[in-house]
């Protein structure tokens, strides 16, 4: 009897297996046709709403929606170039951030809903503008709009590389599907502590979703070669009272690639519900900033840091609507 009871439990055990590996096929595969958008899974929240009908924790229903699209000179220097990144900047996050400096169309939804041939043929008036990369920010909402874009866009020449702009906060599956279509990981860490993640972006599992899927666009990409225009790049904004667990993200990064470039931003400031938060209400101090330098300094990773001076122009706009 024990032993018919054994065999029973790992009958159970294999098909329970066996169909959680069966439903993952089928999301991965609907990555690129729009299934998954009947009940959406794209982020980590998997709120399974069907965007066809209603909006996701992300704000986001079935078309992308774009708020702008800019040659925009303030990223790292080898992704800008000499005339800008070609910045989309995609609404809906599925972060929630209380500092958020692009609430309007991040948390508020402000943006155009475009068709797929649109977004690709976007994509392309970017690439004649004179953009260095495609800078796809806060993408996740749109993955599959943006797979059926890009397959368009360089059936008819497109060829830049492909920034995937992202807090982090990813679902490692839907990362593994866009092996391909990105060169280039732009990869925030925004916090090193759960409970901080919840508190100032209301999500409650940053810090252990963050690392996986880190760990995924490093296996994918490498380290960011400047030559190849491929690989990982991550960044990390330096808050107030450490509340960033800067020592502990450049701890990580070290751990699994010293050759990552790393950029260690300095710009922070208190934007809307932050204001009245204790412990994040002001900039950074000079001294919070140079005390993450020198962990990554002490680490013997390189990057860039964050000069005060900086233009004052950083974007520039492309007409990038198009007539399908």
């Amino acid at each position: 009897m024990l032993h018919d009871i054994i065999v029973k439990w790992i009958i159970l055990q294999f098909e329970m297996v066996r169909s959680e590996t069966v439903m993952e096929s089928v999301e991965l595969k609907s990555l690129s046709n729009l299934e998954i958008l009947e009940s959406c899974t794209l982020c980590p929240r998997m709120c399974q709403v069907d965007r066809r009908t209603t909006k996701g924790i992300c704000g986001v229903g079935y078309l992308p929606k774009v708020s702008n699209i800019v040659l925009h000179k303030g990223e790292e220097p080898p992704l800008s170039g000499e005339n800008g990144a070609g910045a989309v900047f995609f609404s809906g996050c599925q972060m929630k951030c209380i500092y958020c400096q692009n609430m309007g169309f991040s948390q508020k939804g402000v943006g155009f809903e475009i068709s797929a041939e649109e977004l690709a043929c976007a994509f392309l008036r970017v690439q004649e503008a004179g953009a260095q990369t495609l800078d796809l920010v806060t993408p996740t909402p749109h993955i599959p709009w943006i797979v059926k874009a890009l397959d368009i866009a360089r059936e008819r020449g497109f060829k830049l590389p492909v920034v995937y702009n992202t807090s982090s906060y990813e679902r490692v599956e839907v990362i593994k599907a866009l092996e391909g279509y990105v060169d280039i990981y732009l990869a925030d860490i925004r916090y090193t502590d759960n409970s901080y993640g919840m508190q100032y972006s209301k999500v409650p599992d940053y810090w252990d979703v963050t690392q996986k899927a880190i760990r995924e666009m490093y296996r994918q990409v490498g380290p960011f070669d400047e030559e190849k225009m491929r690989g990982l790049i991550v960044r990390i904004l330096v808050l107030p009272n450490n509340v960033s667990g800067h020592d502990r993200a450049l701890e990580f990064i070290a751990s699994l690639d010293k050759k990552i470039s790393v950029a260690l931003m300095s710009q922070y400031i208190p934007h809307f519900g932050a204001k009245q938060d204790e412990l994040i209400n002001r900039k950074i101090t000079k001294d919070e900033y140079e005390s993450a330098l020198d962990k990554l300094i002490e680490l013997d990773l390189d990057g860039w840091m964050q000069l005060d001076e900086k233009e004052r122009v950083t974007t520039f706009p492309v007409d990038w609507r198009c007539r399908i």
